[in-house]
């Protein structure tokens, strides 16, 4: 399910070099706003926990996984990917991130095999390799669709 949720529409690939950390999580989570997954107030609700609790999203180097609690504008589950081409500094310069994974939940469970499946792709250093090296798109397609199956 995870996979087939990052497509065309929700993948980007930008340089990174003019974002700060907030505006990384608002652009990452654009198309997620812009299709109605989720509203704006949730993208603030994820920049919000941030400056609450620290760079807890920082799942691993270069890795964020936004997200919040479930809210009345999260419409159904959701996941974006914005790959940066510079890393963005996350509070710090003690976390640069690369890749800027947004995740909607409706409640407490329908999203873990989400993050499942995520976290499998993620824990593969060849994928994540190619993912950090990713600089379209379609690359990061080809390194999603090899998980397929």
């Amino acid at each position: 399910m995870a996979l087939e949720l990052l497509n065309s529409q929700t993948i980007q690939v930008v340089d990174g070099e003019e974002l700060d950390w907030k505006e990384a999580i608002q652009k990452a989570a654009n198309p997620l706003v812009e299709n109605g997954t989720i509203g704006t107030d949730y993208v603030d609700s994820m920049i919000q926990v941030v400056m609450d609790k620290g760079p807890y999203i920082n799942i691993g180097p270069n890795i964020a996984l936004a997200h919040s609690r479930p809210q009345a504008s999260v419409k159904k589950v959701g996941l974006s990917l914005m790959k940066t081409n510079q890393p963005v500094n996350l509070l710090s310069d003690e976390h640069p991130v690369k890749l800027w994974f947004v995740l909607s939940a409706v409640d407490s469970t329908s999203h873990l095999s989400v993050i499942q499946e995520l976290s499998k792709l993620l824990m593969n250093n060849q994928n994540l390799d190619q993912l950090l090296k990713a600089k379209t798109v379609d690359d990061i397609l080809v390194v999603l669709h090899s998980q397929e199956g």
